[in-house]
């Protein structure tokens, strides 16, 4: 990587908010590692300045350690996650659990174990964890998907306490709903449309904006979570106010 100048490792980086998140990055002198599995996205991010492109597989800790070593990361952005079906918990195949469980919660926590003792040797880091509003209340059908974001807001918060005098910080970014292809292998193109007819999502460059925001707090300031969601969406629940026509 580009010397003299801070480096950022961004999983799920080639679509929606990962895919923003590098782009905003980049844009602002960081050297990214882009992590993803979509070829055609990562030759596309190949042509940003400052974007190093990385096919690996997320739940190969020894593919990640061998392409990420001698690298020293200042910022992870720990993005990668996937959706499980949309069903009754009874309804699910033990595979589609396992699988939403190894992607979104045992792949970070490895990941950051890994990058996580250069961070405090150079007292100097940040990490961050893509949360939900599913982990921070019940959503019907998504019992499986809500308990993998409890579970990393959950490992988030006590890490951010481990490393308490560090200066190392930690952010758990709470998305409500945001307007990205997340839903797109457990829903058909017009449930998707139909999803987002009725009021204005969060868009991914939005949730960039906020990170990007977050960075540029002084060292001593953690910002240990941020909740962004649309302005219809209500606090509490699932449920958004109709936007006018």
């Amino acid at each position: 990587m580009v010397q003299n100048r801070k480096t950022a490792l961004v999983t799920g980086a080639t679509s929606g908010i990962g895919e923003a998140i590098t782009l905003a990055l980049a844009a602002a002198g960081y050297a990214v590692i882009a992590l993803g599995r979509n070829a055609a996205a990562l030759e596309k991010l190949q042509k940003v300045t400052g974007v190093q492109p990385l096919a690996v597989d997320l739940t190969s800790r020894a593919e990640l350690e061998t392409a990420l070593k001698g690298e020293e990361i200042d910022v992870l952005i720990n993005n990668a996650g996937i959706m499980p079906p949309v069903t009754g918990f009874d309804q699910m195949d033990q595979a589609d659990i396992d699988a939403c469980f190894e992607i979104n919660l045992n792949a970070p926590i490895a990941l950051t174990r890994m990058i996580l003792p250069g961070m405090i040797a150079r007292r100097s880091g940040h990490v961050f964890f893509t949360g939900s509003t599913a982990g921070q209340g019940p959503f019907p059908n998504m019992a499986v998907y809500g308990a993998s974001k409890a579970a990393i807001s959950s490992f988030a918060a006590a890490l951010r306490c481990d490393l308490a005098g560090s200066d190392v910080r930690v952010t758990e970014i709470v998305a409500g709903r945001v307007e990205t292809s997340l839903y797109k292998d457990v829903l058909n193109e017009t449930t998707r449309a139909q999803m987002y007819s009725a009021f204005d999502a969060v868009q991914p460059e939005d949730v960039a904006t906020m990170l990007m925001s977050v960075l540029t707090m002084p060292v001593h300031v953690d910002v240990t979570r941020f909740d962004i969601l649309p302005t219809a969406q209500f606090v509490g629940g699932g449920g958004f106010a109709k936007k006018d026509d």
